[in-house]
């Protein structure tokens, strides 16, 4: 993610660029490698028995891209449509391949330089969201954006296991 400079016996971290969104009033930011394009949003056609947090798919040039809704992938509620939603179009890495998925966001703000000095590590607690979703912390005029890790949040296998049935028989039986 950060490129290594070596200047004058020094190595020094180049700052990573990142996009910064907004998702139900909270600023996050994706590090721009791996982002393909950001879209106006438009409908979507629905496919039977998927997440919740999974709205449908899109047809994106001849590609069929499904597009998450971030905020109910952090058991939040759904994203309002507005005039400023929008779908980042991210590549995930599933293994040896790769593929298109898109995540609907409240609205883009910009792209930013964070350098790797204003970067703390995620929180242990406190997060409104899982640790693990985090690649950190990132300092941005006195604030935190939180600096998500989108291969794990876009995880294929984790949202897989969120599409299985539930076998509530047990549950009633207690």
């Amino acid at each position: 993610m950060n490129a290594l400079i070596k200047t004058d016996n020094q190595v020094l971290a180049e700052p990573a660029q990142y996009l910064t969104f907004m998702l139900g009033g909270e600023m996050f930011a994706i590090t721009i490698v791996g982002i393909k394009e950001i879209i106006e949003y438009a409908g979507l056609t629905p496919v039977p028995m998927m997440p919740s947090c999974i709205l449908g798919v899109m047809n994106l040039r001849g590609s069929v891209v499904p597009v998450m809704d971030l905020s109910a992938r952090f058991g939040k509620p759904t994203t309002a449509l507005t005039k400023r939603t929008c779908i980042v179009i991210v590549e995930v890495a599933a293994g040896d391949v790769s593929h298109d998925m898109g995540i609907l966001v409240d609205a883009v703000n910009a792209v930013l330089e964070i350098p790797t000095s204003e970067i703390e590590p995620a929180p242990a607690f406190g997060a409104k969201i899982r640790t693990d979703f985090m690649e950190g912390m990132g300092k941005v005029n006195g604030k935190f954006v939180i600096l998500l890790n989108i291969n794990r949040v876009l995880s294929v296998e984790e949202i897989g296991v969120l599409a299985q049935p539930v076998d509530v028989a047990p549950l009633l039986l207690a």
